[in-house]
């Protein structure tokens, strides 16, 4: 940063305001010792402006005589490096020289002033030095030129800038809220749009301003798409939330909580549905009670009895009570 050099730039007058900020960033990147070459990028980053709007700005500043743009090519990979930059009030500095067009003829005249007479302002010398408008030289010696025609037949090709804004814009074959007002009305029609406007107690005639247009029915298809709703359930959720709220509601997001809800309770029922019943549980077998009773029924029944079934006691039990006869637990081998 040099102070000589920002002054010098505060100073200048009769200067646009962004072509000024743009000459003071250049001082502001000056170095006594080095020279001012800044990059494009950084240049245009420091003044908040594109690199196409630097461009034409920098050239207004070569053409009143206020800098001279320098291009520098590294001497062994003979790529471009970032353009010098040299002020105005340098020692030694001199103006870009306009060169004569070959058709025209333009200053050519020998007896012709100068562009940077002491008498002229900066500003018509910027007026006088534009561009050959055929051959477009006089920007050959900045980085860029905005020019599509021929190059200049005595200077070396410019390299053609692409601008970063495309004046001309092709009409749109719709307009775009109409296009989406109809993608609107396709995903949810009237009908049922309608039938939700019903089932929320709103006035289609006189409706608040976050359930006009296409938006809400935007919103509406994403309950249907997204949560998995059908038309009917987003109407009967609606309708549950009227009955809890008998205000209608704002607009379509403050239904979210309840659609959510609805959407939840489908999908658990859904999965509830999906699971098997559990089979009942077999019924639990009766405790014998009368032990006597359920022995001499196997001693009375011609079914397998194992000889150590039926122990002393029971038999005695059994014999007491009348249940069995002694001819009978013989018959079936008890002792």
């Amino acid at each position: 940063m040099s102070h000589e050099a920002t002054n010098w730039a505060i100073k200048q007058r009769g200067l646009k305001p962004t072509t000024k900020i743009v000459l003071w960033h250049l001082c502001d990147r000056f170095n006594p010792d080095y020279g001012c070459f800044p990059s494009q990028d950084r240049l245009a980053h420091d003044c908040e402006i594109s690199r196409s709007t630097l461009n034409d700005h920098l050239g207004q500043l070569e053409a009143v005589g206020l800098l001279r743009r320098v291009p520098r090519l590294d001497p062994v990979t003979k790529r471009q490096l970032p353009t010098r930059y040299i002020l105005g009030f340098e020692p030694g500095f001199t103006p870009v020289a306009v060169v004569p067009c070959p058709e025209i003829g333009h200053a050519e005249d020998e007896g012709a002033e100068s562009i940077f007479d002491a008498g002229a302002s900066p500003l018509d010398a910027a007026a006088d030095a534009l561009p050959c408008p055929d051959f477009g030289h006089g920007d050959c010696a900045g980085p860029v030129s905005d020019f599509p025609a021929e190059p200049c037949p005595e200077n070396p090709e410019s390299r053609v800038r692409i601008s970063d804004t495309n004046p001309v814009r092709e009409p749109l074959s719709k307009p775009v809220k109409e296009e989406e007002g109809a993608q609107a009305r396709e995903a949810i029609s009237d009908e049922v749009f309608g039938e939700l406007l019903a089932a929320l107690g709103l006035d289609p005639a006189a409706l608040p301003g976050w359930w006009q247009g296409w938006p809400p029915r935007l919103h509406v298809q994403r309950w249907r798409d997204e949560l998995g709703l059908t038309e009917a359930e987003i109407i009967a959720a609606a309708e549950a939330s009227r009955e809890e709220h008998p205000e209608p509601p704002d607009g379509p997001k403050a239904l979210d909580r309840a659609m959510q809800r609805a959407a939840q309770r489908k999908v658990e029922d859904a999965v509830r549905k999906r699971r098997k019943p559990k089979a009942a549980p077999a019924p639990a077998a009766k405790p014998i009670t009368d032990l006597p009773a359920f022995y001499a029924d196997l001693v009375n029944s011609d079914g397998y009895l194992p000889v150590s079934a039926i122990s002393n006691t029971m038999r005695d039990a059994m014999l007491a009570r009348g249940l069995v006869t002694a001819q009978r637990l013989r018959e079936r081998g008890v002792r």
